[in-house]
């Protein structure tokens, strides 16, 4: 039986197909009540997210400059939503 691999839909920007391999990971979520996306702190999905970029980066993007993208919406998300009430501790 032939087994193919099903392909991301395509992405326009390169911090769309980012946001979007770092969804698949499980290295970011959305806010279900706001839309912000949140990291999720969890190492190991990020590192499942880098090596998705160093495998399968899009088309005329170099493997780097995908990781390099990564690392920017990484360094641009943070992980509470502003819009939501801070929790009590």
């Amino acid at each position: 039986m032939l087994m193919t691999k099903e392909r991301r839909p395509p992405i326009r920007t390169p911090r769309g197909w980012a946001i979007s391999v770092l969804q698949e990971a499980g290295a970011i979520r959305e806010c279900e009540e706001h839309g912000w996306m949140q990291d999720r702190a969890d190492p190991h999905a990020r590192e499942r997210a880098f090596d998705i970029a160093r495998r399968d980066s899009p088309a005329d993007v170099a493997p780097e400059e995908a990781v390099a993208e990564i690392r920017d919406v990484l360094d641009s998300i943070g992980d509470t939503c502003p819009e939501c009430p801070p929790e009590a501790d």
